[in-house]
């Protein structure tokens, strides 16, 4: 009974906030259908980030509304072909391939092996240990963009037997032993990895495609040099920075690599499907990087998952039914024409051009630095990333397209690089945060406080680092 009451309470407050809001005379330079488009549009991602069913049912009730009540078109051709536009995204099937990919690793084992071959050549010391789960992150994050799925539902199974090797249990007092390290180490690099490369994390990849709206291409490559000194030097710092300020107490984890070998031991010899899988994952980031030019970076992912399919690594079955990678895809390409119905009405150019008034005039990298410190420093209303980018990226990237000197290149890149990193700051701020924060092994004061610390660490790296060498490579 409780959880119903729950559910039906999640399901009225998206109802309740969105009516409030169109009963709210129309703002003053917005049409009435404008103003009820976001107001359908703040219901939307109030339900997506409170889920009383699930995000992509929700997303697709959300169009069919906005299609049916002619908000965004009056003619009911145009209005269905706006409303199934997302599902015709090539980004949108990029995020559905990459997770193919990830179902590539759970089939074969290949996931498991390199975080298992980590551990036991890193994991003789604690920082050691931190640094193999950081790397078996980095790895794994260019093919896999769920930071769910790659750090929450790979390495955190991984790494969740190590802690009790050593007596360091959760809520019997030894979490610090060894365990509280481990769990935030690891729930940090993921932040990091989920920045450095543009298909780590689903979000980027619907950043790419809600700058296309605005006719800015972004490329694999590009994201990559452009994010590298920040993603490198946090990458280096951050289990160096976690044992100085969440030190764990034990300082030599002898045990782990004997269990990682115990494992590996178990799981016998590389296989010919994990090798296949290896050589398809490999070819495709080389298409990425060297021929971006020629092919299409959804083409190159579909004729990844087309190898997968033709040398077993997956049946067509397993991809009929990973659920994960259906969800996603009916959810993005849903919330792809949400954000694109914002640009249509209007709203996004009202709102930027309020944002920029108070801007005008300053110098452009300050400018540019307000702007990107408010998209960040903002997540912590948002309990989803795909929400966040979805409300706020097209309203932010207007803004800073319009800061005089500012390509739209620095625009774009700018604020996309900060989804990654901002997914630190909270117990909810992305994906895998529940996963760690539930384990037990952080507590509450604890995940807040080192939040907000690493969170300030991040943000001034990639102020200080990030934005001038955007500015310097594209300018």
């Amino acid at each position: 009974m409780d959880m119903n009451r729950s559910r039906l309470l999640k399901a009225l407050i998206p109802l309740v906030i969105g009516l409030s809001i169109s009963i709210i005379p129309t703002p003053q330079g917005l049409t009435q259908s404008a103003w009820l488009y976001f107001a359908l549009f703040v219901a939307v991602i109030t339900g997506v980030i409170l889920e009383p069913i699930p995000a992509a049912a929700i997303g697709l009730i959300g169009i069919t509304v906005a299609a049916i009540s002619g908000l965004v078109y009056t003619a009911p051709g145009d209005a269905i072909k706006w409303c199934l536009s997302g599902f015709a995204d090539t980004t949108v099937w990029l995020i559905f391939a990459a997770f193919i990919f990830a179902l590539g690793y759970a089939k074969t084992g290949l996931g498991r092996r390199i975080a298992l071959l980590f551990i036991k050549y890193l994991g003789k010391r604690s920082l050691g240990l931190g640094y193999a789960i950081a790397l078996s992150d980095l790895v794994l994050a260019p093919f896999m963009p769920s930071n769910t799925a790659r750090s929450g539902g790979t390495i955190y199974p991984i790494i969740s037997n190590i802690p009790p090797i050593y007596g360091s249990k959760p809520g019997d007092g030894t979490e610090r032993r060894i365990g509280s390290f481990i769990m935030w180490t690891a729930f940090t690099a993921t932040c990091i990895t989920s920045s450095m490369f543009l298909t780590s994390l689903a979000p980027n990849v619907l950043a790419v495609s809600l700058a296309a709206k605005e006719k800015i291409a972004m490329d694999w490559l590009t994201w990559f040099i452009g994010f590298l000194p920040v993603g490198v030097t946090l990458f280096i710092a951050t289990p160096i920075l976690a044992y100085m300020l969440y030190p764990p107490e034990i300082r030599r984890s002898e045990e782990a690599p004997k269990w990682a070998s115990e494992e590996l031991r178990k799981i016998g010899r590389i296989t010919k499907r994990e090798i296949a899988f290896l050589c398809e994952v490999v070819l495709a980031l080389i298409l990425w990087i060297v021929a971006k030019d020629y092919v299409n970076a959804t083409t190159v992912a579909l004729f990844a998952v087309s190898l997968m399919l033709i040398t077993s690594v997956t049946s067509w079955d397993d991809i009929l039914t990973y659920k994960s990678a259906w969800n996603v895809f009916v959810w993005f390409a849903t919330l792809v024409t949400m954000a694109d119905g914002l640009y249509r009405v209007g709203f996004v150019k009202y709102v930027a051009d309020m944002i920029a008034s108070t801007i005008k005039g300053l110098d452009p990298f300050i400018a540019l630095m307000i702007v990107v410190s408010l998209f960040y420093w903002l997540h912590y209303l948002f309990a989803s990333l795909t929400a966040h980018v979805t409300a706020l990226y097209p309203i932010f990237l207007t803004t800073a397209l319009g800061i005089p000197g500012i390509s739209p290149q620095i625009a774009a890149y700018s604020l996309a690089y900060t989804l990654g990193l901002m997914g630190v700051i909270s117990p909810y701020a992305t994906g895998p945060a529940p996963v760690y924060y539930g384990s037990g092994y952080i507590k509450s004061r604890d995940f807040w406080k080192l939040g907000l610390v690493f969170g300030l660490i991040f943000y001034a790296t990639y102020i200080a680092i990030g934005l001038p060498w955007l500015m310097f490579i594209l300018k």
